[in-house]
């Protein structure tokens, strides 16, 4: 192998060599942090590669923050990219807060990033409060009247209380609760509809915004609208209950009077059956009476003459009363 030959080999080696250094080394990356002057050398540069965390992705957050005038550690930005946060968010959100005279340090700020909330969002709301809507509240007032109320709701995102403060939800629940609180200790549904502003003093004056992440500017009725008749529906409702009960008891009352029919006529026919059975009997005594001569047969005429009298009377009384029947009539 001649020289030219080893000086082209030499210089081939030198150029691969120069392109594993370049892609694992971020020259032109180090080269613009140089020109924007952020303060980091290229060994951190390399320590980055082998913590696996993207280069780029801290030192653009740090060319960012420089710019705007904040001073962004490349160890905490690569803490928070290892522990599964947003340094771009988390940048943006201190950008931000800067501008609007927000005091917000950036542990806090990553704190809230790592707690699942959007930090950049919540520093735009406290600049800018958010509307919430909440649903169609119904309430019953006291003259059983119902009231369909909506409201809106203006909130600000209370940077202090982000980290375990309760979510737009419970706002909206609470609000909630107050309208059907504030409807429902109205005298008439009049009322509420003549002052929908009561509604939102009252609701106010509860600071239902306690323990939340917000802080609430204002509450504004929306919309009012009389519902259904509660009071005349549960009325009815009742009336009719009772008219069953009642149904139910003279069913039942009818029933007793019906066995207690049954029975007494069952009573009777025993009674009749007794009667037959002893008249059965007459006959024979009256030929045993004879035969011992207890009685006799003058007796037993005389005893005639009396039953014949007794069915004659029946008689007539039962046609007497059959005329003053027709005669009433």
């Amino acid at each position: 192998m001649n020289g030219g030959n080893i000086t082209l080999l030499i210089i081939g080696i030198a150029v691969v060599v120069i392109l594993i250094i370049g892609s694992f080394i971020p020259v032109r990356l180090w080269i613009s942090a140089l020109a924007a002057k952020v303060q980091i050398g290229i060994g951190a540069l390399i320590g980055m590669r082998l913590r696996k965390v993207p280069p780029a992705l801290i030192v653009l957050a740090m060319i960012k923050s420089t710019k705007a005038g904040l001073e962004a550690e490349s160890d905490r930005l690569e803490a928070h990219f290892l522990a599964g946060g947003n340094v771009n968010r988390v940048v943006d959100a201190l950008i931000a807060a800067q501008r609007a005279q927000i005091p917000l340090p950036f542990e806090r700020a990553a704190a809230i990033d790592l707690a699942g909330r959007d930090v950049l969002d919540a520093v735009q709301m406290s600049v800018n409060p958010k509307v919430i809507e909440t649903p169609i509240v119904a309430a019953v007032a006291k003259d059983g009247i119902e009231v369909k109320a909506k409201a809106k709701v203006t909130v600000r995102a209370n940077i202090e209380r982000l980290i375990g403060g309760a979510g737009e939800s419970t706002v909206l629940a609470r609000v909630g609760e107050g309208i059907v609180t504030t409807i429902g200790s109205a005298d008439t549904h009049k009322t509420v509809l003549e002052n929908p502003d009561s509604i939102s003093t009252r609701v106010l004056d509860k600071g239902l915004d306690a323990g939340t992440a917000f802080e609430i500017l204002s509450i504004d009725i929306a919309d009012v609208d009389v519902g259904k008749n509660i009071g005349a529906k549960l009325q009815i409702d009742q009336a009719e209950a009772d008219k069953q009960i009642a149904q139910a008891k003279a069913e039942e009352r009818r029933a007793m009077a019906v066995a207690k029919e049954q029975e007494m006529l069952a009573l009777v026919q025993e009674m009749q059956a007794k009667v037959v059975d002893a008249e059965a009997l007459v006959p024979q005594a009256i030929a045993e009476a004879f035969k011992a001569g207890n009685i006799g047969i003058m007796d037993f005429y005389n005893m005639r003459n009396i039953m014949a009298d007794t069915e004659m009377r029946d008689s007539i009384s039962k046609i007497t009363d059959e005329k003053e029947k027709g005669e009433k009539r």
